[in-house]
């Protein structure tokens, strides 16, 4: 009888245990989803909602430059060569750059000059060679969205570092979230699948199910999302580049589409002279080979992408020296209305004086991560047509909410004169696990280890110094 008590007894000790560290480790999860919370929530709406009208730069550009892009279709165009003899003329002293054909019987052609350091695009009659007028990039107004977006315009480098950072956490609030949504003893669908509608009752039921549960349907979108937008950032797309040239799963299955052709190689990717699909941005610019001889014609170059089959609103890039090439991509974000999909993308480097094709990249030759990658990006844009807008559409607007129903049941539940985070778990030495999981965060997330570090020393030096501040924070 004795045995069967010792063993009962066992038994509870264990089940007490297990509790405690289940508790410990949600006490844990939940401050630092708290803390995380409260310090990028400002960020991550202003992402969202700068990242919301970013959306739409086809339809608001198309609306602000209405009159540059647009042209009366005529009966037959004049050639390249002569439109951009009509833009060296009206622009004696600037740098042809680039040469973008009309794509659409009533569109202009686009010639980007570089006239005294600053980068204009020049907008053409494709049936006359008027001048329809001129746009410097840098002032377009989408630009300036973007550069708010990624950070430049309000911190330059600095900024562009938080807004990965608050990425990078985004992603921890949502495995975090996750976890402490989990039903766990809960059975109803209520208040874990669909929200409990109490607003006008005054229960923080309401703020906590729009926050949890809207969380919980958008959470696979938002993770999607962040990562392809994670794919421009400085140090973890920087990473993401070199892990899929290490691996070589963003590269072409069997030779590289270069390969084949002999010919001098630079080491200077082709992000450096182009802004090329995202896939193609480390391929390694090639040199042209015959220098001296009379470079070819930009309708010989146009002659031979349309051999390629390169569908219609490719751009021109025109070589920098006498060893470049021309660099003619397709990126379907810059095509409107009429807008290709993701698997149209195609980069091609030509030799500016015999006209061989040194390099194709399409999309046939991506690798399986490069093909995921370029369709996450794309997803991130938008796309996917005017149905795909609204849809991202409505996951920033998600994600706004999200975040503002944190604010709100924080703010409901924070005593007077105190930060009101969650309280400490009584026994970290239950925590190992927890450990492993920043350790492992923090080398895939290398932005979050240096905030943890940073926010460490904080603790230590500034706070646990402060009783005031200690007991304000918790």
């Amino acid at each position: 009888m004795s045995e069967i008590v010792k063993e009962q007894q066992t038994v509870s000790s264990k089940t007490r245990q297990q509790a405690e560290k289940g508790e410990n480790l949600y006490k844990a999860i939940w401050r630092w989803h708290f803390y995380a919370g409260i310090f990028f929530a400002p960020l991550i709406i202003f992402l969202a909602i700068t990242g919301g009208v970013y959306l739409f730069k086809p339809q608001i550009e198309d609306y602000m430059y209405h009159d540059l892009y647009y042209v009366q279709q005529g009966e037959t165009k004049i050639s390249p060569a002569e439109q951009i003899n009509e833009v060296k003329k009206n622009y004696p002293n600037a740098e042809i750059t680039s040469f973008t054909p009309s794509f659409e019987a009533n569109r202009s052609s686009v010639i980007g000059i570089r006239d005294y350091a600053e980068s204009v695009s020049v907008y053409v009659n494709p049936y006359n060679g008027d001048i329809i007028g001129n746009l410097n990039e840098n002032d377009r107004f989408m630009a300036s969205v973007k550069d708010l977006h990624n950070g430049e315009l309000w911190g330059g480098t600095i900024g562009n570092r938080l807004v990965e950072l608050a990425a990078c956490w985004t992603i921890i609030l949502i495995i975090t979230g996750v976890y402490l949504w989990w039903p766990r003893n809960r059975k109803s669908l209520f208040g874990t699948l669909i929200p409990r509608i109490r607003l006008f009752k005054g229960k923080r039921m309401f703020w906590r199910d729009m926050h949890a549960v809207t969380a919980f349907w958008l959470s696979l979108f938002i993770v999607i999302q962040v990562f392809s937008g994670l794919m421009w950032s400085d140090v973890w797309g920087s990473m993401a580049h070199r892990a899929v040239e290490t691996t070589g799963a963003g590269s072409p299955v069997g030779d590289q589409p270069w390969e084949s052709y002999a010919f001098p190689k630079s080491t200077i990717p082709t992000k450096e002279v182009a802004d090329v699909p995202w896939a193609a941005e480390n391929m390694p610019v090639p040199e042209s080979n015959d220098i001296g001889v009379t470079p070819i014609s930009v309708e010989k170059v146009i002659q031979t992408v349309e051999d390629k089959q390169v569908h219609p609103g490719y751009k021109i890039v025109f070589p920098k020296d006498n060893t470049g090439v021309y660099t003619v991509f397709l990126d379907p974000a810059d095509v409107y209305p009429n807008r290709p999909r993701p698997w149209t993308q195609q980069t091609l480097h030509i030799d500016q004086y015999n006209g061989k094709v040194l390099a194709d990249l399409g999309w046939k030759d991506y690798g399986i991560l490069g093909k995921l990658i370029s369709l996450g990006i794309a997803f991130h844009q938008g796309e996917f047509g005017l149905m795909s807008q609204f849809f991202m559409l409505t996951l920033v607007i998600g994600i706004v909410m999200i975040a503002v129903s944190g604010f709100v049941m924080w703010w409901k539940r924070r005593p007077e004169g105190k930060l009101g985070s969650p309280s400490l778990p009584e026994n970290f030495k239950m925590l190992k696990g927890v450990g492993v999981i920043v350790l492992a965060l923090s080398l895939f997330f290398p932005l979050v280890g240096l905030s943890l570090l940073v926010v460490w020393v904080l603790d230590w030096v500034i706070i646990k110094r402060i009783p005031t501040l200690k007991q304000w924070v918790g």
